[in-house]
């Protein structure tokens, strides 16, 4: 079962995405969720096994320019875990495509996502998911 989460599911899409982010702090991520979870730009969704949460995805608008894309809004998978005992079943699938019809449904034409450049299990899934590569960047910064 996928279900769309809510404010009482906080806690539950911090214990998942601790896994996909562990440096960050599981109860910032806690309060994260609750107040992403309050915008009516953003989505995240909860994958049931049993009655055990084992995946999650969120996603969001993004107004500002995003990579390859030529339309406003974009709908953008910011993140997507499946624990590692139910992966290689579908189950990210399946979020993804709650996830893209989610941003339909605020009417968005486009879809778009990004992966570390090494991360390539991340870059398998995503061009296995029918998205195609539009650039690759590294980032700089500089203290002043």
């Amino acid at each position: 079962m996928i279900k769309r989460a809510d404010k009482e599911d906080a806690n539950v899409l911090a214990v998942l995405a601790i896994q996909l982010w562990p440096d960050n702090d599981p109860n910032g991520l806690t309060e994260e969720f609750l107040e992403l979870l309050e915008k009516k730009n953003a989505a995240c969704f909860l994958k049931y096994i049993s009655n055990k949460p084992i995946a999650f995805a969120q996603c969001q608008l993004r107004y500002d320019y995003v990579e390859g894309t030529d339309s406003s809004p974009v709908g953008y998978l910011e993140g997507i875990f499946v624990t590692e005992e139910y992966r290689k079943q579908g189950y990210a699938a399946e979020l993804l495509a709650e996830c893209e019809k989610w941003a339909k449904e605020q009417g968005c034409m486009e879809f778009a996502s990004d992966c570390e450049l090494d991360n390539i299990d991340s870059l398998r899934f995503h061009l296995a998911m029918g998205f195609e590569e539009t650039n690759r960047i590294i980032c700089f910064k500089k203290e002043l």
